[in-house]
Formats: structure tokens, sequence, C-alpha cells
């Protein structure tokens, strides 16, 4: 087991659940521009940043038994829940891991109750951190022409970013 596999199986842990495969890439991807100690790789897709390396460390966690993945349907569409299992949890208590648990979990425990929707905006305006406010916010809005944010989403964006970073 690598210690990359762990740190996914401690974010269920902190969350409890991740409802979503989507909301779980975006947790993960803010929680390392916050410095949390994930190495995932990212790409930017039609979601916002995804990690292909997440993908398929989940796939190998959940084949080996340490976290479960459970296919629901939900309004005509499926929603993956993510949990630690029983056998997770013993990993997790044998396995030395360079976790900082103090700092890590309300920082995912409130990723985690945000929507999925959310995240999405919030990941990829991190994504374009290097730009200026104004850039960012452009750049979003024509990526996402889809996901129609108003101006006071951005804002609201903006100021949850500040509250993370301030944690």
């Amino acid at each position: 087991m690598l210690p990359d596999h762990a740190k996914i199986m401690a974010l269920l842990e902190d969350t409890k659940e991740v409802i979503g495969r989507k909301k779980l890439q975006k947790i993960v991807y803010i929680g390392k521009k916050l410095n949390l100690p994930f190495q995932e790789k990212y790409t930017f897709r039609m979601y916002g940043p995804y990690s292909e390396e997440l993908t398929l460390r989940l796939e190998e966690l959940c084949g080996l038994g340490l976290i479960t993945e459970c296919k629901e349907t939900k309004s005509g569409y499926y929603q993956y829940r993510y949990e630690l299992s029983e056998d997770g949890t013993s990993f997790l208590e044998k396995f030395p891991l360079d976790w900082p648990a103090e700092r890590a979990k309300p920082v995912l425990q409130s990723l985690n109750s945000q929507s999925a929707r959310f995240l999405e905006l919030v990941s990829t305006m991190l994504y374009f951190d290097h730009l200026s406010k104004e850039a960012v916010e452009a750049r979003v809005a024509e990526l996402k022409k889809s996901q129609n944010y108003r101006p006071e989403e951005f804002e609201e964006g903006w100021e949850y970013i500040e509250s993370l970073q301030n944690q």
C-alpha cells in the first residue's frame, strides 16, 4: 500500500463519506491547492480539474476492499457514494501516515458540505489562480457557460477560498 492511497483513505475517514465522483475529485484538488499532502496530478477537463491518478487509486482501493463505492440511482442518473470500509479503518490504525489530521479534517468536512456545482466553481477558480481575479472570472465564465455562474457566486467563491486559506 502506498502512502498516497492511504491519504485518500484518511480523507474518507475525516469526511465519513463523499457522495459523487466529481465532488471527490474537487475535494482532493482544492485540498491540494490548500497544501494538504495530496500528490495527484490534475489536468483541466469538462468539469474542471480532473486527476486520472485519483480515479485509478479509487479503483485500486475499491478492489482491495479498503473503501466502498456504492452506485445509486438519483433522478435518472447514477451517483457514487464513497466510504472507508472496516478493513480500511483497520488498515489506517496500523499504517504510519504523515497526515495533518488537525488541519485537514475541518477543511475536508467544510469542502464536503458544499455542493458539487460550487466545488466545480471553486476548483476552476483555483486552477487559474495565476491570473488576476478579473481574468479568472472571465476565463471561468467562458469555460463554464452552461453553468451560468452569477457574479454573486464568484464573490461567494472568493470568500470561501479566503476562509479556507485562513483555516
